[in-house]
C-alpha cells in the first residue's frame, strides 16, 4: 500500500520490457565516500576527494560538516574540498544527522581532533536494528568519556586519545572506520582486532596513510593503526562502488540486457561473481571491465547431490549484503529454485511482498530467508522503495516488467545511486522522474 505522503514525493514511472545495452562506468564507492568526507576533519589542511558521488547521504554530510565549521564545498561535479582547520561546533543538527546513518561517523574525527562531539541517533535505512555499542565502546577503550542523555549521545576526552588493544565485539564497517580515525591521532599504537575489511575500509585506510598515519593489515581483520599527533592533507580518490557494480550486473540479468561496465574493481569482486554465477548469470572479466552477455539461459545451479542452491551474504570477503536484494529480484527471473539467506538486517527482505504483486514467485520463510522459484513473468505495479537496495531492486524488476510500473518514495533509491534515471536511460531505459502528482499523468 503506498501512503499519501510517499504520492507527493518524487516518483519514477518505467515502462518494462526493452532489453537494456550498452557501456555504463559506476559512481563512487558511497560507503567509502561518506567516512572519507568524515576524516576531512582529522587535518587543519585542505583536503580533496575525487570521484565523489553526488548523492543525498553525501550531501546531507557535508552540511553536516558546514555546521561544524569546516569549509566544505563542491569544487567540480564529483570533486569535494574540506578546510577544517576552523572547527567552532562539537554538536550535529538532529533533522540533518536523522535523515543518515552516516552521521555516527563524524563522532571519531572529532572528539580525536577536539576532544568533544554530541550527537543525536543516527538515521539511516529501515532494515532492522543497527547496533550502535561497538562504535562506543571502541572510543572508550581509547580514552574517550561516552554518555547518553535525551536522546544526545555524548562523548568528550581529557587530552589526547591513548592507543589501545582493542576486540570489536562485531566486525561492524562503520565502527571499524570510527575507531581506524579516532586511533590515527591517538597517541601510540593502536591493535584493532575482529576489523572489517570491505572495500570502503580498506579506501579509507588508504586515504589515512595517505594523510601520513602508517597503517599495517589494510584488508585483513587485524589493523595496527600509528597515531600521529598530525595528519596532513592532500588529494585522494574513492574507488568504483563494487554494490553498484552488482546491482548493474542484475540489472543486465532481468532485462536480458548486453552492458559492459567499466572500472569495475575487479579485484573486489569475486564473492559477488560467485553469487550471481550461482544464478546462472554469466560475467565476463575484460581486464579492468566486467562484460554481461545479452540474452541468457540463466539457470540455478544446484548444489552437488542436486540439493537447492543459496545466495547468503556475510562480513567481507563473503557475498555483499547490500547485493542480497539484488539477488532476490535477478533471482526471480533465473530457471530454478533457490534461497537467498540474508544473515545481517533482520528486516531487508520484508520488501518480498511487492515483488509478490509483480508477479514474482517467492516465499518470505522468516525474516531472513526468502525461497524464490523461477523464473516469473514480472508485470508492472505501483510500489514503493522501502529503502536504498530494496528501492533498486524494484526498479530492476520494473525495467524487466511487462507494462507500466510506478515507483514513489524513490529519494531512498537517490541517496545511494547518482543520477539513476539519467543513466538508465543512456542504456536504453524508458523511465521518467516526476517531482509531483498531476492527473495529466495517469490520463
Amino acid at each position: 500500500m503506498i501512503s499519501e505522503g510517499a504520492i507527493r514525493l518524487p516518483k519514477f514511472f518505467v515502462e518494462g520490457g526493452h532489453r537494456l545495452q550498452g557501456t555504463i562506468r559506476p559512481a563512487g564507492n558511497k560507503n567509502a565516500a561518506l567516512p572519507m568526507v568524515a576524516a576531512t576533519l582529522l587535518t587543519e589542511d585542505e583536503v580533496v576527494l575525487e570521484n565523489v558521488p553526488a548523492i543525498r547521504d553525501v550531501k546531507t554530510l557535508i552540511e553536516l560538516l558546514q555546521m561544524l565549521g569546516a569549509d566544505a564545498k563542491w569544487t567540480g561535479p564529483n570533486e569535494v574540498t574540506v578546510n577544517a582547520r576552523n572547527l567552532g561546533q562539537t554538536g550535529s543538527d538532529s533533522s540533518a544527522a536523522a535523515r543518515i546513518r552516516a552521521s555516527i561517523l563524524l563522532a571519531g574525527p572529532m572528539v580525536a581532533r577536539v576532544g568533544a562531539m554530541q550527537l543525536p541517533p543516527p538515521g539511516g535505512d529501515v532494515i532492522g536494528r543497527r547496533r550502535m555499542d561497538t562504535h562506543f565502546l571502541a572510543l572508550a577503550r581509547l580514552g574517550a568519556e561516552v554518555g547518553f542523555q535525551r536522546e544526545i549521545y555524548g562523548l568528550h576526552a581529557k587530552g589526547r586519545l591513548q592507543g589501545a588493544d582493542i576486540f570489536l565485539d562485531e566486525p561492524s564497517v562503520t565502527a571499524t572506520e570510527n575507531a581506524v580515525m579516532a586511533a590515527s591521532l591517538a597517541n601510540g599504537v593502536t591493535r584493532l582486532r575482529n576489523a572489517a575489511a570491505e572495500p570502503h575500509v580498506q579506501n579509507l585506510c588508504r586515504m589515512l596513510i595517505g594523510m601520513g598515519c602508517p597503517i599495517q593489515g589494510v584488508g585483513t581483520n587485524t589493523l595496527e593503526i600509528h597515531g600521529q599527533e598530525r595528519l596532513k592533507g592532500g588529494r585522494f580518490r574513492i574507488e568504483s562502488d563494487h554494490i553498484e557494480i552488482g546491482s548493474f550486473i542484475g540489472l543486465a540479468a532481468v532485462t536480458r540486457g548486453e552492458i559492459l561496465i567499466q572500472d569495475a574493481v575487479v579485484h573486489h569482486m569475486d564473492s559477488t561473481l560467485i553469487g550471481f554465477d550461482r544464478l546462472g548469470v554469466k560475467v565476463e572479466i575484460r581486464g579492468e571491465d566486467l562484460f554481461v552477455p545479452g540474452d541468457q539461459e540463466m539457470r540455478v545451479k544446484m548444489d552437488l547431490g542436486g540439493y537447492i542452491s543459496k545466495v547468503d551474504d556475510g562480513p567481507w570477503p563473503a557475498f555483499p549484503a547490500d547485493l542480497t536484494s539484488i539477488a532476490l529480484v535477478t533471482a526471480t527471473q533465473c530457471d530454478g529454485v533457490i534461497l537467498i539467506h540474508e544473515k545481517m538486517f533482520e528486516s531487508r527482505m520484508f520488501f518480498t511482498d511487492k515483488l509478490v504483486s509483480m508477479g514474482a514467485r517467492m516465499v518470505l520463510c522468516d525474516p531472513h530467508r526468502v525461497v524464490v522459484v523461477g523464473p516469473s513473468r514480472l508485470h508492472g505495479g505501483i510500489v514503493e522503495s522501502p529503502d536504498i537496495r530494496a528501492g533498486m531492486a524494484l526498479l530492476i524488476a520494473a525495467l524487466g516488467a511487462q507494462g507500466r510500473s510506478e515507483i514513489y518514495n524513490i529519494g531512498q533509491i537517490e541517496r545511494g545511486y547518482e543520477r539513476i534515471d539519467e543513466r538508465l536511460r543512456a542504456l536504453g531505459a524508458n523511465i521518467e522522474r516526476l517531482d509531483s502528482r498531476d492527473p495529466a499523468d495517469f490520463a
